[in-house]
């Protein structure tokens, strides 16, 4: 199915923006990881938000998703692991994939230091998705840097077609199956020149012809490699329009101040941006 809007992040801004959207009769996609995992879940009180002095962060998160959900807004759980410029802009999120003719980049701010070796490698043997490009390496060995709740489960996919599967983490899984070897580690490194050839894991090297690095979510910058940013920030007008055709972004990712109040008003900015945008292009 072909939205209006996709908004990437379901916390207070890309709910915002969710919301603003369909405010103006657009329709709209919200994928996110699960709100309980988020940070602001966790906040046991929250006194800065007018109106709600008090609350829980959950009961906060709560009440903005009922509110997107009576709106119409649809979501999808997932992490996003691809974008490209189609019609509007294509998102893989797992084996699914998702169009949207407007992108709301709402994710927050996304902690993940690349590995030695990563970017120069990404492609080249570096993959951040096991269910998109596993059949690229059946019948051959792979190292899964275990990063994000789901990585056990797609190292055992990677098994089940063939692959010879090392996973790497600092620490072993609960739920990983068995007959995976584990190599516990702290301090990876991605080894090759033009092909991945290994990993260096806390000094040991573990040969191999492809990584696939499995975190929680996968950073603005990496989805759209020419997204301007200035010191890790998105970079945004007043419209909340980035320097790409379509696409808008608010909330933690655009920067300091990273307040709940803020988030949502850049995320309603946003959002009806998003729709004038699409009205204007129609």
């Amino acid at each position: 199915m072909i939205y209006d809007v996709i908004v990437l992040g379901g916390g207070p801004a890309g709910l915002a923006a969710a919301l603003a959207a369909r405010g103006r009769n657009k329709s709209v996609l919200v994928v996110s990881n699960r709100w309980e995992d988020s940070p602001l879940a966790k906040a046991p009180k929250i006194d800065n938000f007018l109106g709600m002095p008090g609350v829980s962060g959950s009961e906060m998160l709560r009440q903005f998703q009922a509110h997107a959900d009576e709106a119409g807004v649809e979501r999808v759980t997932g992490r996003v692991i691809a974008m490209m410029e189609f019609e509007g802009y294509m998102l893989t999120v797992g084996s699914d994939m998702y169009q949207g003719r407007a992108l709301i980049l709402a994710s927050g701010v996304v902690h993940q230091a690349k590995l030695p070796g990563e970017p120069g490698l990404l492609g080249k043997g570096v993959s951040y998705c096991a269910t998109c490009d596993g059949m690229l390496y059946r019948n051959r060995s792979v190292v899964v840097v275990g990063r994000s709740k789901d990585a056990p489960e797609e190292a055992e996919y990677l098994k089940s077609i063939g692959c010879q599967v090392v996973y790497t983490a600092p620490k072993r899984p609960e739920h990983l199956a068995q007959d995976i070897q584990f190599v516990q580690a702290a301090k990876l490194e991605i080894q090759g020149e033009q092909q991945v050839t290994g990993v260096l894991a806390d000094g040991q090297l573990l040969p191999c012809d492809g990584v696939f690095i499995l975190r929680e979510a996968v950073a603005s910058t990496d989805l759209l490699p020419q997204l301007n940013t200035q010191k890790g920030a998105v970079v945004v007008d007043r419209a909340m329009a980035t320097n790409l055709p379509g696409v808008f972004a608010a909330g933690d990712c655009t920067g300091a101040p990273l307040q709940i109040a803020k988030a949502i008003g850049e995320g309603h900015v946003a959002g009806l941006s998003a729709a004038d945008y699409l009205d204007h292009k129609a």
